[in-house]
């Protein structure tokens, strides 16, 4: 069943058009990924999708109903996740508290943040450290647990490898895989890193000047 529809969906920034008639489904429990180098319309097209930056044009659709006209803050209740490239975690919250910040802000139940954490063993021993004194590779697992606190049915994963250790990498790939076969989570992945994309993804579009092109990594690099 198809999850996400999205049709000659166009976006940008005041005058400047970055999306150019974008167009792609994604099915529940699929993982599709899009590569394209910096500067493509990858991550607009994330905010887009979240409802961070307005559309000019198309239409987005989820679970069967348009969302285009959503804020942010109803399409996540809706169940789109969204991990910013950046993570942009809270710096002067521990990692306990960024995830209960997320559970409240999503309505969920208390116990959901204990039950996390039991799926992220990295993050136990640092649980009461701050977000800001972090490495990289702790920061995007708890990137990853804060956003499936708020129980969404497609998280929007962007950027996720960057500045992050190739150990950490792999747990990423692991956990992701666990929680698709756990709980049926559906993932929307941009990524620069091939290797990475080639290890999650069912399938991969390329993005090139804000275009969405069919083609498998080594195709589109």
């Amino acid at each position: 069943m198809t999850l996400l529809a999205v049709k000659g969906l166009e976006a940008g920034y005041g005058p400047i058009q970055v999306l150019r008639n974008v167009g792609f489904s994604i099915g529940e429990g699929e993982f599709l990924g899009i590569l394209g180098h910096n500067g493509m319309g990858k991550s607009t097209l994330f905010k887009a999708l979240a409802g961070e930056i307005p559309t000019t044009k198309g239409s987005i659709h989820f679970e069967g109903k348009e969302i285009s006209p959503l804020p942010s803050h109803r399409r996540a209740r809706a169940g789109i996740g969204y991990v910013p490239q950046g993570r942009q975690i809270f710096p002067a919250l521990t990692v306990r508290e960024n995830m209960k910040m997320a559970a409240l802000g999503a309505h969920q139940p208390a116990e959901t943040v204990d039950r996390l954490l039991a799926s992220f063993p990295r993050l136990h021993p640092i649980v009461d450290r701050m977000g800001g004194v972090l490495s990289g590779g702790e920061q995007q697992i708890l990137a990853l647990a804060r956003c499936l606190c708020a129980a969404p049915k497609i998280m929007l994963l962007d950027e996720p490898t960057e500045g992050v250790q190739p150990s950490i990498r792999d747990e990423i790939v692991d956990t992701l895989h666990r929680l698709r076969s756990e709980v049926g989570l559906t993932l929307l992945l941009v990524e620069q890193n091939v290797k990475f994309m080639e290890s999650l993804a069912d399938r991969v579009l390329h993005m090139d000047k804000g275009h969405l092109l069919v083609g498998a990594p080594e195709e589109a690099w």
